[in-house]
């Protein structure tokens, strides 16, 4: 549940935005990326969202449906136009990120009373994000959606900090969504605005208390650390590979986990798996059209062991 847009890249890598000519288009936004990467691995997702009522949100629901992700709550919103986010491509780690959302976003529009609770208690695993609470009424339908699972089933709470879409400090909203998600993930910045520990296992053990079960800290060129309410720690190394554009590694990363914790694995085999995925997509230009299929997850770590 949350944000949509369509990505514009350009085609040459190391070019600023200024000097860029040629660009391609993409599917875009976080949870959507997510779902796309979890249909990708064989499960069934939807994404609730919102596009504008023009060609731009048509092309994100067709594309939704090309890559098997049922669009249905995925609807239009009059008079908003679909957002847009260009970034500059420098590898290794430089990749700004420049959202047009004005005047505001559609994926912000998401009201309480448009939700079908029955379908999100009914979701095996359930996906928001730190940019839902950036503004009503998406922040009041997200919370919404959030008590009526009533930490049912896996609610993952994709910390997703973006400075840029708040206009209030995020704290109180987060710690009022941690309180009913039973996972939490995000990379180090993430946690720490979450938690106010910039130290990583320090920052799990404060999402553990803030309420969830499984504390996921995304430590980029160092690996990934989780750590689970009953004890169970994993720390993973990376993947080794030749970044082309790390947006939607993150992406990948959470699709992952989803068809880990899904498949019922234990929690290292999980990180493992979620790290590949991440990995094969930084080595990629695009985000949701660069999600890898399980044999190509599987080759990876095969390579590794």
């Amino acid at each position: 549940m949350g944000r949509i847009g369509v990505d514009l890249y350009p085609l040459r890598t190391g070019v600023p935005l200024a000097e860029a000519d040629t660009f391609g288009k993409f599917l875009g936004g976080s949870p959507s990326n997510v779902a796309v990467a979890a249909a990708r691995l064989g499960r069934r997702t939807a994404v609730i969202t919102r596009t504008g009522a023009d060609p731009f949100g048509s092309y994100l629901r067709a594309e939704l449906r090309n890559f098997g992700v049922d669009d249905r709550w995925a609807t239009p919103v009059p008079d908003l136009p679909t957002p847009i986010t260009f970034c500059e491509i420098f590898p290794p780690d430089h990749f700004p990120l420049y959202f047009y959302r004005l005047p505001k976003a559609p994926d912000l529009e998401i009201r309480p009373e448009e939700l079908d609770l029955d379908e999100v208690r009914a979701a095996r695993v359930f996906w928001m994000t730190g940019t839902g609470l950036s503004a009503e009424p998406s922040r009041a339908a997200t919370l919404a959606a959030l008590r009526a699972r009533a930490r049912t089933g896996v609610t993952v709470f994709d910390l997703d900090w973006r400075p840029m879409l708040w206009e209030e400090k995020p704290q109180p909203f987060y710690e009022d969504a941690l309180r009913y998600a039973t996972v939490a993930v995000g990379n180090a910045e993430e946690c720490a605005v979450a938690t106010g520990c910039h130290e990583p296992h320090a920052a799990a053990r404060a999402l553990l208390a803030a309420g969830v079960e499984l504390a996921v800290v995304k430590l980029g060129p160092e690996g990934v650390l989780a750590v689970h309410r009953d004890g169970t720690q994993a720390q993973v190394p990376p993947v080794e590979v030749e970044v082309v554009n790390g947006l939607g590694a993150g992406d990948a990363f959470g699709g992952a986990l989803c068809h880990g914790l899904l498949a019922g694995w234990e929690l290292a085999r999980v990180m493992r798996y979620a790290n590949a995925a991440g990995a094969i997509v930084a080595s990629r230009l695009a985000c949701s059209a660069a999600m890898p299929w399980a044999a190509e997850v599987e080759e990876v770590l095969a390579a590794c062991r």
